[in-house]
């Protein structure tokens, strides 16, 4: 018996081949921007649909292109309205327009190790290093890695791997996702020598604990927490004479004192009290990208840039790049975030409120904002900011445009402290649509 032939009138003849909707200058556009594979899947997508009808099979071009992401990445950008002002789940610091065009231009084939005039290989990193020196001339030579932690390990590894690192016990912090300072140093080979106590560390503590078994003197910014009360601690200047090389990780890369964060550890005044080497991240108090700095005297930093770990840890051609534009460049959002000026964030929360419906419940208070990234813990940064119910964080959070705000004592808080004026707008709709979600 011949097989039954299929209805002429069957929807899914209709529905276009696959090479035919690739072949759409819409969708070749998007295989451009986003790759074959997924606009691929997006197109198979869309004629399942139409073949269960759902949409008609002249739509399935349309379809695709709609289920298409918005970028090659599933990072989404985040406004940050949380009024901490460097976010370690949102990236740490938002970097310069100039920093920003550096790394898109360093994407391409850059002279990061040649030079153009003998056409022969020169030192990597060359201007981001010189740059570095200019801001910090206490430091004879530095040297950039991948990281803050990268930068400690380094250095702990090229002084003092299968020696002692000395270090007081009030300072063996915890830093992010369960990373501890003991296990890290432990992982180059060094032997942890604690001294004191929590609470006091004097200067006879160390000297009585260095010998001819300590590789280095670690001091290390507390960073997130604090200690007060009976106290006491060993300046770097006491500690440099001691004989040994003094590492200091201050943690959140302020390069020079500023009078906003007077407590704050720098790179400049550590370096002139005698460290050997200062270690900090750039992509916090810098205001650049992820980045690990090590600055020092000439001979120590060439020992750390000679040691064969320095290979593994060193930065990308873009992190150069970004890292320069950053030093050199005009001032990261991270400084404007942190010297807003409260009348002014007051006066943006006002006319945001404004522009909300008669009842809505919204209203302006006063909020602290915070440094983040454990830098200057306990210091405020006095504040405002519009107070919604406390549902309307997570609403925030799924828009198209996603608001990550705070919640506080039952309270939804969007704080501009940390939102470019130019996305004032942009915040406004945000709350204007997920109160009417609520209403």
């Amino acid at each position: 018996m011949p097989s039954p032939q299929p209805d002429a009138q069957d929807v899914r003849r209709l529905v276009p081949r696959t090479d035919a909707v690739l072949a759409d200058p819409e969708v070749q556009a998007a295989v451009a921007r986003l790759g074959r594979d997924t606009v691929r899947a997006a197109v198979n997508g869309a004629q399942g649909r139409a073949r269960a009808g759902e949409i008609a099979p002249d739509e399935v071009v349309e379809a695709a292109l709609v289920a298409l992401p918005a970028r090659a990445t599933t990072l989404t950008p985040v406004i940050n309205a949380t009024g901490v002002v460097i976010h370690t789940n949102l990236g740490r610091a938002p970097l310069s327009a100039a920093a920003v065009e550096a790394m898109t231009a360093a994407a391409g084939t850059v002279d990061v190790e040649l030079d153009l005039h003998t056409g022969k290989r020169s030192k990597r990193g060359r201007g981001t290093i010189a740059a570095l020196l200019e801001v910090v001339p206490e430091a004879g030579g530095a040297l950039v890695v991948n990281n803050g932690a990268a930068a400690l390990v380094l250095a702990t590894t090229a002084l003092a791997a299968g020696r002692e690192v000395v270090v007081s016990r009030g300072e063996m912090v915890e830093i992010g996702d369960g990373f501890r300072l003991p296990d890290l140093i432990a992982s180059t080979g060094a032997r942890l020598r604690e001294v004191g106590t929590t609470n006091r560390t004097t200067l006879a503590d160390y000297a009585a604990a260095v010998g001819p078994d300590t590789g280095c003197i670690l001091k290390v910014h507390p960073s997130n927490f604090r200690v007060e009360g009976f106290t006491a601690s060993a300046s770097v200047a006491d500690l440099a004479g001691l004989g040994v090389p003094v590492v200091h990780d201050i943690g959140s890369g302020l390069l020079r004192p500023h009078p906003l964060l007077p407590d704050e550890p720098d790179a400049a005044s550590a370096l002139a009290e005698g460290a050997a080497i200062v270690t900090c991240s750039g992509d916090k108090l810098l205001g650049g990208p992820q980045a690990g700095l090590v600055l020092g005297d000439a001979a120590t930093v060439e020992t750390l840039r000679r040691h064969p770990l320095a290979r593994a840890l060193r930065a990308d051609k873009t992190t150069l790049a970004g890292l320069e534009a950053t030093v050199r460049g005009p001032r990261p959002p991270v400084w404007d975030a942190l010297e807003a000026d409260p009348d002014r964030l007051r006066a943006r929360c006002a006319a945001l409120v404004a522009t909300l419906p008669t009842g809505s419940g919204a209203t302006v208070v006063a909020a602290d904002g915070v440094v983040g990234g454990g830098g200057a813990p306990g210091r405020p940064l006095p504040g405002w900011a519009v107070a919604l119910p406390e549902a309307c964080a997570e609403l925030l959070r799924g828009l198209d445009e996603p608001v990550l705000a705070r919640v506080e004592r039952g309270r939804c808080l969007v704080d501009p402290r940390c939102v470019p004026e130019s996305l004032d707008r942009t915040l406004t709709e945000a709350v204007r649509e997920v109160l009417g979600r609520l209403a």
